[in-house]
């Protein structure tokens, strides 16, 4: 099953392709984008590196990966995605792999949600819109049994995503960092929705 393009009421999600290594440049090119990640902009030869060792876990499992999102009338209220992504503004970056990493478990089940937007279309619910088809097609379409983020504690913007999109608290854990960011003493924070908790959201709506 290859990932499909997926729609929101204001946005257009195409999976990542060598096409769009441009705009993630631009995305990563902002140090606050990145204030939580790695605290500074990423250069050219490091988004070219990331950018294939996403293309590298979307092939891991059926239907998960990465998508590219696009809107228009700059994701204001009211609007509508565009028909193709030709025609929107470029947004963010959505994220939905499989789980990966020293903290993350080796388990093809269970998916990791991230999202970095352009900083101009922080603040609009953005994010949790995404985030909310993504845990749709996750659960729905895919059929994994968890998905799990994980934010520096401090971050309470990726935070109040996770939170909105009715994910709950697990843990707060301390990764050892060689150049730790400011915040990093209090830790990292992981969030989860699971399939029983899916059911039960998606029964109240």
């Amino acid at each position: 099953m290859p990932q499909p393009i997926l729609r929101t009421d204001r946005l257009l999600l195409v999976p990542l392709a060598d096409r769009h290594l441009e705009l993630e440049i631009q995305l990563d090119s902002d140090p606050e984008v990145l204030r939580y990640i790695i605290g500074r902009a990423r250069s050219r030869d490091e988004v070219v590196e990331s950018h294939s060792q996403r293309l590298s876990l979307a092939r891991k499992v059926d239907g998960l990966g990465f998508w590219m999102a696009f809107g228009s009338d700059g994701g204001a209220p009211g609007s509508t995605p565009p028909a193709r992504e030709d025609d929107g503004e470029f947004i963010g970056l959505l994220m939905l792999p499989p789980a990966h990493g020293p903290d993350q478990p080796d388990d093809p089940t269970v998916t990791d949600l991230g999202y970095r937007l352009l900083r101009r279309y922080w603040r609009k619910g953005l994010a949790s819109e995404a985030s909310r088809a993504l845990l749709r097609h996750a659960f729905d379409t895919v059929g994994q049994q968890r998905v799990i983020a994980q934010a520096m504690t401090v971050n309470a913007g990726s935070r109040g995503v996770m939170e909105a999109v009715g994910m709950r608290y697990v843990r707060t854990y301390f990764p050892t960092w060689d150049a730790p960011l400011p915040g990093a003493d209090l830790g990292e924070v992981e969030y989860e929705m699971t399939r029983a908790m899916w059911e039960e959201l998606r029964g109240t709506r």
